[in-house]
């Protein structure tokens, strides 16, 4: 037999507020008890705004046991109750349009997201989650969406279970992307960054976001997430900012962050380091420039050079070595032997190393340690020499073998200059088309620079181990199994995490420089703990500068 059920409506001014759909038995139990009645009305069928004796209730009953429709008016308290007529059942398609935004707004206004301590036993124990802060510059993708959808549904199953449960909302500061919005808006008022200084632009950063950084909370609400908004975090906040200084603190006494030279993805426009989570590269057609190597030791006519081939001949004049596969008979006998870098004169030696691809080209690489990460690590195998040929604008930078000719041009058109010179003088071979992997910052969209600089840096090979072995040993598992050997081979093959960024918006390293020393500096919380611990080390008058650089947060 079919239950009855009545529609509970909170009406004002004659304008349905909140409706519920309750049962038969529910309904009489309210008819009978004023003290239940006074409870459900204030309690569980709150409407925000609007005074408790400014509302009436209605009740009717769509149908009875017999299936037959009636209608029951009464009262609550003194007021008197109305009875629903047939056009205010409940309509046969739901409108999300005319609803959710003021279904929203009602469970926020009434604390429904924030935790309560209504469990029992095990139950009790709090669950929680912290949302993934969207950058405070941009709206949702679809990727947001199913993120925020999953995290929802566990965070209401937990909460109806009666368990204290909080979902923790905020948003990142998105170092790059805010700056590079500000900063282009700053270009076409017709002045930079460099001339209105440091703290007038992050106050200017600060105003925008003030302005329109809200945008994508608005969304999230709109998506139904029901995070607790009382409690939202900035990443720039003064609580947050002092949270990341004592991390930083303690990574770099347990010996987890250090200061270091490596190679770095350099970002030309944006004039910072990026990370390889802010690398994306892409399959783009380009050309393969194979040209002649000629040997400091020629013994004939036929072994005067050996062919090589590159993608980059703005990198020849960074060239330290050629390298061949310990393998490959073609090249055996030139190991060991010496070969002159073209335009500088450069005597560079050519070695074996099996890293080398034999069927890449013509089997001979030529090794740019201050532009090429795989280069840079055969160096270190091969104790060559770092030249750094290419600066951080992305121009060629002089230095003592520098062919004048070349200094001061952009990386792409020195490339032309290059090959064209190559033309001139007999060396070039020939240019094959070639489809190439591209790296482009995610940001700004230009080609990275792999460039050898000075930056901060985490271990993370003491990090990774340890998440290695929580999935290994069961303590975490992953969904579908297939998976784990994706999260294996990131974590196998992970490189240091470079943190710092040449940027002004973020949070600024905390480590000072004593007396404008690069070398000799203090980590600290703050200046004051940083001026107790250079008199703990030294005696006399000092100064400290901080390091101007800020923290890449992912």
């Amino acid at each position: 037999m079919q239950q009855p059920v009545r529609a509970v409506a909170f009406v004002q001014g004659g304008a349905l507020l909140q409706r519920r759909w309750i049962s038969d038995s529910t309904c009489r139990r309210l008819l009978g008890d004023a003290s239940q009645r006074k409870r459900f009305a204030k309690e569980l069928y709150s409407v925000p705004g609007v005074s408790l004796k400014s509302r009436a209730l209605r009740l009717c009953s769509t149908t009875d046991a017999s299936g037959k429709s009636v209608q029951t008016p009464f009262r609550t308290g003194s007021r008197p109750v109305f009875a629903e007529n047939a056009e205010d059942a409940m309509p046969k398609n739901f409108d999300p349009a005319a609803h959710e935004e003021r279904i929203y707004s009602w469970w926020e206004a009434a604390g429904f997201f924030s935790p309560r301590d209504e469990g029992v036993g095990d139950i009790e124990k709090p669950f929680v989650i912290v949302m993934p802060p969207p950058n405070v510059t941009g709206g949702l993708h679809m990727g947001h969406a199913i993120g925020t959808t999953i995290e929802d549904i566990l965070i209401r199953f937990h909460r109806m279970r009666g368990r204290p449960t909080l979902w923790l909302p905020g948003t990142d500061h998105a170092g790059i992307a805010t700056q590079l919005l500000v900063e282009r808006a700053l270009t076409a008022s017709g002045k930079s960054r460099s001339e209105i200084g440091r703290e007038a632009f992050v106050e200017m950063v600060w105003k925008w976001k003030q302005e329109k950084g809200g945008y994508i909370t608005k969304q999230l609400r709109r998506l139904g997430a029901s995070a607790d908004w009382n409690r939202e975090k900035f990443t720039l906040s003064p609580e947050m900012s002092a949270a990341v200084a004592e991390a930083f603190v303690r990574l770099y006494d347990a010996g987890l962050i250090y200061r270091g030279t490596y190679m770095v993805n350099w970002s030309p426009a944006l004039q910072t380091a990026v990370s390889d989570l802010e690398v994306e590269f892409s399959e783009e057609k380009g050309k393969l420039y194979l040209f002649k190597y000629m040997l400091a030791e020629p013994g004939s006519e036929e072994d005067a050079f050996l062919p090589v081939a590159t993608t980059r001949p703005e990198t020849i004049l960074g060239d330290t070595a050629l390298c061949v596969h310990p393998s490959d008979g073609r090249f055996q006998k030139y190991i060991g032997m010496h070969a002159i870098v073209p335009f500088v004169h450069r005597r560079i030696p050519i070695v074996a190393d099996a890293r080398v691809d034999p069927s890449f080209g013509t089997g001979v690489l030529k090794i740019t340690p201050g532009h090429d990460r795989m280069d840079y690590e055969i160096g270190k195998t091969h104790n060559l020499p770092v030249i750094t040929v290419i600066g951080k604008d992305g121009r060629i930078v002089p230095y003592s073998e520098t062919d004048a000719r070349f200094v001061g041009l952009d990386r792409f058109l020195c490339r032309e200059r290059i090959w064209a010179d190559l033309q001139s003088t007999g060396q070039a071979i020939e240019v094959r088309e070639h489809t190439t992997r591209v790296p482009r910052s995610q940001r700004g969209g230009e080609i990275i620079e792999p460039l050898v600089s000075t930056q901060w840096f985490v271990r993370t090979r003491p990090l990774a181990e340890k998440a290695l072995a929580a999935v290994r040993e069961g303590q975490i598992r992953i969904l579908p199994e297939r998976f784990e050997k994706i999260y294996y081979h990131w974590l196998e093959n992970i490189e240091e995490w470079c943190i710092s960024r040449q940027l002004w918006w973020g949070h600024r390293i905390p480590v000072y420089y004593i007396n404008g020393d690069q070398e000799n500096y203090v980590v600290a919380r703050n200046v004051e703990e940083a001026r107790e611990r250079v008199r703990a080390m030294t005696v006399g008058d000092f100064t400290l500068e901080q390091d101007p650089d800020v923290l890449d947060t992912w």
